[in-house]
This record gives C-alpha cells, structure tokens and sequence, in this order.
C-alpha cells in the first residue's frame, strides 16, 4: 500500500458494528493494482454527519451496512435503480459532491442463487425484515421463487415486505412443517461476530434439519453457527463470506472504474478470509 499522501483518494465504510471484510478486501486490490487509494472502516455516532463528511471532505465512495441501508435514502442526491427499487442502500458514490446511492446485495444474492442448485419451486423462509431482508426477497422474486415466506416480529416491516413482492409473512416460526422449508435464509444479525447474538442459532435445529439448503448473508464470522449446524447435517450452505465478496467486489468497480482480473479477485478474497 503507498505511504499516506495528499493525493491518495479515500473510501470508506459505515456500520455499527464494523468488520475488515471490505477494509481487507479493497486495499488488498488497491495494493494489487497499484492504486493510490485507502479503504477505512467507520461505526459513525451520527449518520448525518457522517454523509455530510462523505460529501464535505471528496470521499470518493461508502459503503453502508447495518443499521443504516434505509436511513441513508434522505441524505443522498440520486436513487440508482439498483437500490431505488428495494428502498434499501448499501454502496454511495460520490462525484464531485453528488451522492448517488446503489445496492450491491442485491446482485450478490441474484448471482449466488444462479450458481447454487436451488429450484425455484423449493420453499423458502426468510428471517428478518430490514435492508439486507429486502434485498434477498427481491433477488427470490425476479429469480422465480413463488412459496416465500417472511419471517418478521415486525409486523408492520414484515407483512409490508411480503406483500410487495406477493409472498407470505408470519411473526414467528411455527411448530412442525410450518416452521420448515426446503430453503432457510438468515437476514438478522443473529451469529454476527461482536453482537449480543453471536452464539445463537438464527433458526432452531428443526428447521435446519428439514431444509434442503441453508443461507446465512452474516458475513462474519464466515462460519456462522447457523452455517456450523447446517454442515454437520450435510446440507448445502451458502454463507455471508460468498455475499461481502461479490457485493464488494460490485463496489470496488463502482468506486474506481476498474474491474480486476479473476486471480485478483481470487487473492483478495483470500486475504479478507485470512484475517
């Protein structure tokens, strides 16, 4: 990585509980590629600010995680279609103090169901109902998936996001085949590392041992509890790690313009994974 200088152009990311996934993962790229640019991870006291110091100071992109995916909408200047259409931001770009905002979970989600064995007519449970929830339910519906249910305490955000994509919605998981489904997916921050929550199982073993496929997006740590359980049923997994690579990776293009080689892609993801 080049010393600090003047010149060096910064993006970062906001989270309340920040990881080094996406700090690991872009400046391993920029060292890659000879880029003059530095990537820092933020827990912002005040969100407001924070994007005004985006827009303020040229940082040139942002990346932005839990909590924060839907109340960045009123502080940005342009809705991409990516992110406009789920009410939900993950990735700010700005252009000489012009905001626009982007959602690369989305495209992760859509990629990794295309390239995992998952037939659009399994059933799937969703839990969770916030930004990275609308997201995966949106990517389900334009793949095809029909037998979706939301599973939300919620009920306002739950049955709201259910019923703009034609799915089901329940507060809670029931006993028996109806708290099962041949897909289960974790949109909480249950099993994420550094949370009150980091030992739980997001879905009870039941579930688990029903389904067909398991997806846990908690990023880190890659081998969530959910994702521990579901491997030693010998089921298929698809994990957080696979999702904060492809959604990082849409950003680093975004951010710089420049879409690296496989193998780079492919040493990035090592490093971010080595940590």
């Amino acid at each position: 990585m080049p010393i600090l200088n003047k010149d060096m152009t910064l993006c970062i990311s906001l989270s309340a509980r920040p990881s080094n996934n996406g700090t690991r993962f872009h400046n391993h790229l920029y060292e890659q590629l000879g880029l003059n640019w530095i990537y820092k991870a933020f827990a912002p006291t005040d969100l407001g600010q924070a994007i005004a110091g985006v827009r303020g100071l040229g940082i040139r992109g942002c990346a932005v995680s839990m909590p924060y995916k839907e109340d960045v909408i009123a502080l940005v200047d342009v809705m991409d279609p990516s992110a406009k259409a789920i009410d939900s931001v993950n990735t700010i770009v700005n252009d000489a103090g012009r905001l626009t905002a982007y959602n690369t979970d989305y495209t992760a989600i859509e990629q990794l169901l295309a390239r995992n064995p998952v037939p659009t007519d399994y059933s799937v449970l969703v839990r969770g109902a916030g930004g990275m929830a609308k997201a995966t339910v949106a990517a389900l519906r334009d793949a095809g998936f029909k037998d979706v249910t939301v599973v939300a305490r919620n009920e306002d955000s739950g049955r709201a996001l259910a019923e703009q994509y034609g799915f089901g919605w329940t507060a809670e998981l029931g006993a028996g085949e109806s708290g099962t489904a041949d897909m289960i997916i974790n949109v909480t921050p249950i099993g994420m590392a550094g949370g009150p929550d980091l030992d739980a199982l997001s879905f009870p073993q039941e579930a688990i041992d029903a389904a067909k496929v398991v997806f846990d997006v908690v990023a880190l740590p890659a081998e969530t509890p959910l994702i521990k359980a579901a491997r030693a049923a010998g089921k298929t997994v698809i994990t957080g790690a696979e999702v904060a690579t492809i959604q990082a990776l849409e950003q680093f293009v975004l951010y710089t313009g420049i879409r690296p080689a496989d193998e780079q892609i492919r040493a990035a993801e090592e490093f971010m994974r080595a940590q």
